[in-house]
């Protein structure tokens, strides 16, 4: 990815920081659900990871899960993470001092960076969390490797992202307009556990489930896209608005997906974990793939 469509990202980010929460209800439920991932799992983690973590809404989840330990909360976007420090960050004067004397306390301590190039030294980390961010990376195994190098042994590795099937709806009501690319693609799990095994983690294990939200018209579907900053289209992408005969073309093209009178757009949701562990002597490494059954409807405009 060059420099200049890292900053548009960044910059998109930036700029959707203060409309993030109130249109994040997509994210929200993916951040609950991941952390059901955690029953059952046998983890005692003192320092956590939350790559991408935007405005530091998973951190109540681990903290309840885990009251020990410390959360890193890592963004690329400065104004996510300035949200995020208001509500968990760093204590100042005598609140500082009594949560340190506070054992049960969790501090919480944001990091502006680029999670492809985590400015983390070796095997400090217990839990690595990412819960939709992993899309916008450029080279998903440098960012595995990353990973599992600030993970210590026998360190986990969570991650929710999103998959080829991730608006559909969109990408096939754009197809013809113009020259132009109007969706990511989205990396398929398969590829994803394979990016996991070659970056050197042990046991993985890949589910996926699809997500409907729905909308009244397709502006809500656009608009929450932008309020979120998750407009910004990695290839081929225009460099302006789009005129008016291709919005109304986009438009006639969606409405062929209404059903009961709503626009759904679907949301591939692709879950993953793995441990940061030596490979077997002969090279090979075993992946579990496990497909939910079943969409699972989301109302768009309500609470998640």
């Amino acid at each position: 990815m060059d420099d200049l469509l890292k900053r548009a990202i960044r910059r998109s980010f930036e700029r959707a920081a203060a409309t993030y929460e109130e249109a994040a209800f997509l994210q929200k439920e993916v951040v609950r659900r991941l952390d059901e991932h955690l029953d059952g799992v046998k983890v005692d983690p003192g320092l956590i990871l939350d790559a991408g973590c935007g405005t530091g809404f998973a951190y109540d989840l681990l903290k309840a899960r885990f009251p020990k330990a410390s959360i890193l909360g890592l963004d690329i976007a400065h104004a996510m993470l300035r949200l995020a420090s208001d509500r968990h960050g760093q204590a100042h004067g005598w609140r500082k001092w009594l949560t340190r004397l506070n054992p049960q306390s969790s501090p919480y301590t944001p990091i502006c960076a680029d999670m492809e190039h985590l400015p983390l030294k070796s095997n400090c980390v217990d839990l690595a969390w990412s819960s939709l961010a992993l899309q916008w990376v450029d080279d998903l195994e440098a960012t595995f490797r990353g990973v599992h190098r600030v993970l210590k042994p026998g360190g986990l590795f969570l991650f929710a992202s999103f998959g080829p099937d991730t608006l559909k709806e969109l990408r096939a009501a754009s197809l013809g307009i113009d020259d132009y690319h109007h969706v990511n693609r989205f990396i398929d799990m398969h590829d994803v556990g394979d990016a996991l095994v070659h970056a050197g983690f042990g046991q993985p294990v890949m589910e996926m489930e699809h997500i409907t939200l729905t909308y009244d018209e397709l502006s809500g579907l656009l608009r929450d896209l932008k309020a979120i900053g998750a407009h910004t289209v990695k290839q081929g992408a225009r460099s302006g608005l789009m005129g008016r005969v291709a919005w109304s073309r986009l438009r006639q093209n969606y409405e062929r997906f209404r059903q009961d009178g709503r626009l759904p757009a679907t949301y591939e949701v692709v879950y993953g974990h793995a441990w940061a562990s030596e490979r077997r002597e002969d090279g090979r490494q075993v992946i579990q793939f496990r497909k939910q059954g079943g969409e699972m409807p989301l109302s768009a405009r309500s609470p998640p």
